[in-house]
């Protein structure tokens, strides 16, 4: 059987964009960097993007979640 991710467009950059306004990457969010890295046609800026977000992670600026998702009800 064979399985697909796909992700949502626009949803990598809202990944981003949500991930360093809570400081925090969710699971889903997660599961939405994988799947844009496994469909390997990432622009340059979106890869550098990426980049930077492992990279705030490893530096303690991010915090990984167990949540599913994080739903603003601002």
């Amino acid at each position: 059987m064979e399985f697909s991710l796909n992700l949502l467009p626009c949803a990598l950059s809202d990944v981003i964009v949500q991930a360093y306004t809570k400081r925090e990457l969710t699971q889903a969010d997660r599961y939405g960097l994988m799947a844009a890295i496994l469909e390997q046609n990432l622009t340059e800026e979106e890869q550098h993007a990426i980049d930077r977000l492992i990279h705030s992670y490893y530096r303690g600026r991010l915090k990984l979640t167990d949540e599913l998702s994080v739903i603003d009800g601002e």
